[in-house]
């Protein structure tokens, strides 16, 4: 037993010595709510993007390559009007090479070499046939801001234009925009074909 629990346990102990009225029982809170509506997150091209093959001559030896950008549409339905927000998860955790919070992984080469990184961001944003705006919170949910990226640091919802404030969407649109980076080629072992393995994950999360 450390020492540290020691200490803690002979410490309870002369408290407990010494308040012979402590209560003998503690109350335990389980809090929520539950939403009457669900949402239904929806993808252009069921979420499936291709770059097709690249050069490893074409790409850059001491700076990142940007790839072309690929869009498609991202739609949250939901039964009535909710309060949500998009929640993402990088399946490729550990894999972003630029070592930026905001931005996904594309896997790894031999275990270790960090293949480039993917960033998302979302334009010309519409709830419920509205032009509107995305905002981003790095608190889940606390406070918002303007909307740079969707990023594995950070949910994202929508708000009135001109506000930073989550409003109620039944039907909710956007395009949205990915753009792969390569990591420079002189930290790559390149002499065999390599896949870029970008991989998230969009839930809609209920504010």
């Amino acid at each position: 037993m450390s020492k540290s629990l020691n200490t803690l346990i002979a410490t309870l102990m002369i408290a407990g010595a010494g308040n012979s009225f402590a209560a003998s029982s503690i109350d335990l809170s389980v809090r929520g709510l539950i939403t009457p509506s669900a949402c239904t997150p929806g993808l252009g091209n069921g979420g499936q993007f291709e770059v097709g093959k690249i050069a490893a001559k074409d790409l850059k030896a001491n700076d990142y390559t940007v790839l072309s950008d690929h869009f498609t549409q991202v739609t949250v339905t939901c039964e009535a009007p909710t309060l949500m927000a998009i929640e993402p998860r990088d399946n490729r955790a550990g894999s972003e090479a630029m070592g930026e919070p905001v931005y996904f992984g594309l896997g790894l080469i031999n275990g270790n070499e960090k293949l480039g990184s993917l960033s998302i961001l979302l334009e010309q944003v519409v709830a419920d046939g509205v032009a509107s705006r995305a905002i981003d919170s790095l608190d889940g949910g606390t406070t918002w801001e303007r909307h740079f990226s969707i990023g594995p640091d950070r949910i994202t919802s929508v708000a009135n234009t001109g506000t930073f404030t989550p409003i109620p969407v039944q039907e909710f649109s956007a395009r949205m925009s990915l753009t792969p980076l390569i990591a420079p080629t002189s930290g790559l072992t390149l002499t065999e074909e390599v896949p870029i393995d970008g991989s998230v994950t969009l839930t809609v999360r209920y504010l």
